[in-house]
């Protein structure tokens, strides 16, 4: 096995980290701008640099370069190094850029990629309802054509960052005489709209991350739909394979299972660190092991990628990977700060991917691990997409009575 990326792409490692040192910290009147306004500078300046929004058309603000997953893949890791601002990540451009990319109209490209690559746009993801659980398709959101507009009512739930978003993409029910999956289309809205009513939902560790959203009699122009009319489930398909993948970086779980081995390090038992005790050493290396396969697993389907080839199941397998680990390292983390647990979180939130600071942090991240296992369909459904999908199991007892 040869991890090394050649002559090369070293070489193309040094230009990066020439640019990011030239770039990043900002430096004169961009230092004094908010965080924000830096960001979207910087991203602006690296797109026409041909470092980020590689894979985007320069038509819909990106830089339109030949795929390279090495080159992407060392971009990644010059930028984490940095601390600079890569995409801005979340829902928009994770979910709903190479969305539109797959199935949007050419003028919802124009209208909507660029912003979003460089953050100035947010988004939200109206999917989930009071009622539907998994069931994704039973959902009740009505769409009705009025002229050229359609009129939506309904409500949605646990959706992240309603509260401050731009727009929404949606499923709403079109065809109320379809069978459920058929009668389904994929609209975008404007959030800033009166007849959105957004109510935050007050978390476990105080923070108000998700929201509910009731959509009374709002309207959106009868040309924000994505793909056709009733084929709006086939779009979501499209959309959810793309927060999977995100959920499912390898690089995310590395960088939290890092500050955990630094929290054993700084925690005590018995007056000793507790990274040497020997049952808190075997959970550690229990978890690196998982951890090194995941990471190993990525580097598998990379030279899948530069093959031009199908990874097949192993891809199915990311995310559940990925959920599974983040987990257990919650729990161990946990346990090491002791009667510190106890502590209130104070409304932050723990995120993976990045190592918590203090114990309030490792709290956030414990009670976030819950719902991220959820995200993206949960894990046992994540179980059955592998098993049926992947391996060509029998579908579930369940689901065969209850067709």
């Amino acid at each position: 096995m040869d991890l090394s990326y050649g002559p090369e792409y070293d070489a193309f490692r040094e230009e990066v980290r020439s640019f990011l040192s030239s770039h990043w910290p900002p430096k004169g009147k961009e230092a004094e701008q908010d965080f924000l306004a830096q960001a979207i500078h910087f991203r602006r300046t690296a797109i026409e640099a041909g470092y980020l929004a590689r894979a985007i058309p320069k038509a819909y603000g990106g830089s339109e370069q030949a795929s390279d997953p090495l080159k992407a893949q060392i971009i990644r890791e010059e930028l984490g190094r940095a601390k600079a601002p890569g995409d801005p990540g979340g829902i928009g451009t994770m979910m709903l850029v190479p969305t539109l990319l797959e199935k949007g109209e050419e003028w919802q490209k124009q209208k909507f990629v660029p912003g979003t690559v460089l953050g100035e746009l947010s988004w939200c993801q109206g999917y989930s309802e009071p009622g539907s659980g998994s069931d994704l398709a039973s959902l009740k959101t009505r769409g009705e054509l009025d002229g050229d507009e359609w009129v939506i009512n309904g409500q949605k739930i646990w959706t992240s960052g309603a509260v401050h978003a731009d727009y929404m993409f949606c499923l709403v029910r079109t065809e109320p005489d379809a069978g459920k999956h058929a009668g389904i289309s994929y609209l975008l809205i404007d959030m800033k709209q009166e007849g959105i009513d957004v109510r935050p939902l007050r978390q476990m560790n105080g923070s108000a991350h998700f929201n509910e959203v009731f959509l009374t009699d709002v309207r959106t122009p009868k040309d924000w739909i994505v793909g056709q009319r009733g084929e709006g489930w086939i779009v979501s398909r499209t959309t959810l394979k793309h927060e999977r993948n995100s959920i499912g970086n390898a690089s995310m779980v590395e960088a939290t299972f890092k500050g955990l081995v630094r929290l054993a390090r700084e925690s005590k038992i018995d007056g000793r660190p507790a990274i040497e005790d020997p049952a808190i050493r075997q959970r550690l290396a229990t978890i690196e092991g998982y951890v090194q396969a995941h990471k190993y697993s990525g580097f598998r389907q990379l030279t899948h990628q530069l093959r031009g080839e199908d990874a097949g199941l192993i891809g199915l397998m990311n995310k559940l990977h990925s959920t599974n680990i983040n987990q257990e390292v919650s729990k161990l983390a946990f346990d090491l700060i002791g009667d510190d647990a106890m502590l209130d979180p104070e409304g932050g939130g723990g995120l993976m991917g990045v190592a918590p600071k203090g114990a309030e942090g490792w709290i956030n991240l414990f009670m976030s691990s819950l719902g991220v296992a959820i995200a993206g369909g949960t894990a046992n459904i994540q179980r059955n997409v592998i098993g049926e999908r992947g391996l060509g199991l029998p579908r579930d007892a369940y689901a065969q009575q209850s067709r």
